[in-house]
């Protein structure tokens, strides 16, 4: 058995992991992430009612960028203190069993690839959309974090008059459209025009996205996660109809978009960091 970590920039989720299946699992939320000490303390003590004799090691998602080898984690996303800690050896300290610290993001497509919609395939992008246009790479079976774990972050490529990020993310939603992601989804439940028209712009951003990953990637296999993910039956549409001026036409006919549909992906994938 291994234990999964899910670090977002404001809940935790933890669980106890078997053969992919969830044996216990917690949640709750950061409290005084201005404190390194006092938030690394409530993090210790949240994973302490997991560890059991027979737990193998610990692997942990985090939203930021990730030396691999040493566990350290930089500028972790939401949480101001969490800058160049080294969150490996202070669990290994603590608990005296392996940890394992990856970019959240690549849990997310490791996950997928191991338990969910990736498993068919041998190389794949997971695209999560959400605050951020986040990125993780699997290819030839293997995970791809790059020499600095910042591998396939396309959402800070040029794009237009920013980047991808912010035409792909809430932020194309509060900036551009004065509104929220939710408003637009629940808009467009409602069968509100201008909502539809918002989505459809949004599509189009996310499959020129999807174009960039095409270029540098070529997968067989695009995974859309995150919470704007979850509006994927509002932007699809127009996201196809962005990829029919693909340079690569094989490589779009061939390529599967798909939506992740397990709210645990993430946790799964950190807890097969674990090895």
């Amino acid at each position: 058995m291994t234990i999964g970590v899910d670090l977002g920039g404001t809940n935790i989720r933890a669980g106890i992991i078997a053969k992919g299946s969830i044996i216990v699992q917690r949640h709750t939320s950061l409290k005084n992430k201005d404190s390194l000490p006092e938030s690394l303390t409530q993090f210790i003590e949240f994973i302490a009612p997991l560890i059991q004799p027979d737990i193998k090691g610990i692997g942990i998602g985090v939203p930021s960028v990730v030396d691999i080898d040493k566990g350290i984690v930089y500028n972790v996303v939401k949480i101001p203190s969490w800058e160049k800690v080294e969150l490996k050896d202070i669990l290994q300290k603590e608990f005296k069993i392996p940890v394992y610290v990856n970019n959240d993001v690549n849990c997310f497509v490791l996950g997928e690839h191991q338990y969910g919609l990736a498993k068919p395939f041998k190389s794949v992008v997971g695209l999560t959309i959400g605050t951020g246009l986040g990125s993780g790479i699997i290819i030839n079976n293997q995970l791809y974090s790059g020499n600095n774990c910042g591998a396939g972050e396309i959402g800070y490529l040029p794009y237009r008059d920013e980047n991808f990020e912010y035409y792909c993310s809430s932020s194309f939603f509060e900036s551009k459209h004065n509104t929220t992601a939710l408003k637009a989804y629940q808009d467009a439940s409602d069968g509100n025009s201008e909502a539809f028209n918002i989505w459809n712009e949004f599509g189009l951003h996310i499959g020129n996205a999807v174009k960039a990953v095409v270029y540098t990637y070529d997968p067989e296999a695009i995974i859309l996660g995150g919470s704007i993910a979850k509006a994927y039956e509002f932007f699809a549409g127009e996201m196809r109809k962005a990829l029919v001026d693909c340079y690569f036409p094989e490589s779009i006919k061939r390529l599967k978009i798909l939506q992740s549909k397990n709210e645990n992906i993430t946790l799964l994938g950190a807890a097969a960091l674990v090895h």
